[in-house]
């Protein structure tokens, strides 16, 4: 068979890097290697790494951080598992990452299982529950938790307050919609009570979590169309569409959304604890202008947190020396002295429940008027919601944020704006979404029969 000029160029070059690979071969470096996604992380971590550092003199031990961006570090982290080509000793991951690293048998899944060790040392003990639930997977634990990251309800205290509203008086959503809404017409035009619109599917995912929804049950059986979840997608479109709309789009990280919170056309944010340090760091504008409160329940009684967001520490199964990998992730993510970093730097409640009365939440924060920010996220810690580690979440979530968009677009071309009358349809939507869901699962071998 005569081969074409570009298939020569490609048999070429791949003799050529064969050559080039033994003759100059990648080089092996001692010590740990550690990837971080966040440069806020990096920043915390590199004191506590040179104490490790300078502690441990065989070069063996030695810590070396690496920060690489979310995408590539989970693309790096597949490549690696799947083909065998370098990974680090140590990971953090985000959860928004980490559904693709359990879509096959759990004698592929690439990180070390950590099931045992923790229980054996106690960790499932010191760690706040919930924190675990994103990173276990078929009742594996496959990561050390980093953060809970409860989720509060921030708002202009000084328009709240120079109006005369009381937000004591404020359980349920329905309140929160009744007693807000006469502030909606500023002096320089709308106002919008808050950020929430059908572009933001974790917002959703959030509102979802505190309703008792969500997007699978503990066995990862998808259960999509529930009551709870119709509930939420109905209120939704009642806030986001309409003539008595309350929401807009006011994006975070982005110029148009700070632009609107700063000019007090926003006027509430739905702010997990690390939302709240980035809100200090980039809204400096906004400082003693704010407070918290927690969220509005769905129902008097109810739930009043969700929670959003999520890392872990994770030991890939080929790191050389696991009990050196995992002494220093205790080191980093156990210590007292980080977990009051992680609060003072970035706004971020430990997972270690024993570090929870330290004095360092009830300093009071000026950014939210005097208020003890901390002590107030660290309250609701204890009752963040589960989550789940279905390989199946990041399509769950598009199918349900495409049944939210379908149901808004009914709303409009229906005129029909009130959540009750718009639950039946809501059902529907979330069946198609259901019935999707579970003809993608279907077709997986490894995981269509997995309880």
């Amino acid at each position: 068979m005569q081969l074409s000029p570009g298939s020569w160029s490609i048999l070429a070059l791949a003799l050529l890097s064969s050559i080039a690979l033994l003759l100059f071969p990648i080089p092996h470096r001692s010590g740990e290697t550690f990837w971080i996604f966040s440069t806020d992380h990096i920043l915390m971590y590199q004191p506590v790494i040179a104490d490790w550092n300078k502690a441990h003199a065989d070069p063996d031990e030695q810590v070396t951080a690496y920060v690489i961006g979310t995408a590539p570090l989970s693309r790096r982290l597949q490549s690696g598992f799947l083909s065998g080509t370098p990974v680090p000793d140590l990971t953090e991951v985000e959860s928004s990452m980490i559904a693709s690293f359990f879509s096959g048998p759990l004698d592929a899944v690439g990180f070390t299982d950590l099931t045992d060790i923790i229980h054996r040392e106690g960790l499932d003990q010191k760690i706040n529950p919930a924190s675990f639930s994103p990173w276990t997977n078929r009742g594996h634990i496959f990561g050390l938790p980093h953060d809970v990251h409860p989720v509060l309800l921030a708002y202009r205290a000084d328009i709240v307050e120079a109006a005369g509203i009381d937000v004591t008086k404020i359980e349920t959503w329905d309140d929160f919609v009744r007693v807000m809404s006469p502030l909606m017409q500023g002096p320089d035009g709308r106002r919008y009570l808050m950020n929430v619109w059908e572009t933001n599917p974790r917002t959703m995912e959030t509102l979802m979590l505190q309703a008792g929804g969500g997007f699978f049950d503990a066995d990862l059986k998808p259960e999509l169309d529930s009551d709870a979840n119709a509930r939420v997608l109905s209120t939704i479109v009642s806030w986001i569409a309409g003539p008595h709309r309350i929401c807009v789009d006011a994006p975070d990280f982005d110029a148009e959304g700070n632009y609107m919170y700063l000019h007090g056309e926003v006027l509430c944010s739905i702010m997990p604890d690390w939302l709240a340090g980035v809100w200090m760091k980039d809204l400096p504008g906004l400082s003693g202008k704010m407070k918290l409160m927690p969220l509005p329940a769905w129902e008097k009684g109810g739930l009043r947190t969700s929670v959003f967001g999520g890392t872990m520490l994770g030991i890939p199964k080929r790191a050389p020396d696991f009990q050196r990998s995992w002494d220093f992730a205790k080191h980093l993510y156990l210590s007292p002295d980080l977990a009051r970093d992680l609060y003072r730097k970035v706004g971020i409640i430990t997972p270690v429940r024993a570090y929870w009365n330290d004095p360092v939440y009830d300093e009071p924060n000026p950014y939210f008027s005097g208020q003890p920010s901390g002590r107030l996220y660290v309250q609701m810690a204890g009752l963040v919601p589960m989550r789940t580690s279905s390989p199946y979440k990041p399509l769950a979530v598009i199918a349900v944020n495409d049944a939210l968009i379908r149901l808004k677009h009914f709303a409009e071309r229906s005129d029909t704006f009130d959540p009750a009358a718009l639950q039946a349809q809501a059902h529907r939507e979330l069946e198609i979404a259901q019935a999707d869901i579970e003809r993608k699962m279907a077709a997986n071998a490894f995981l269509a029969n997995t309880p």
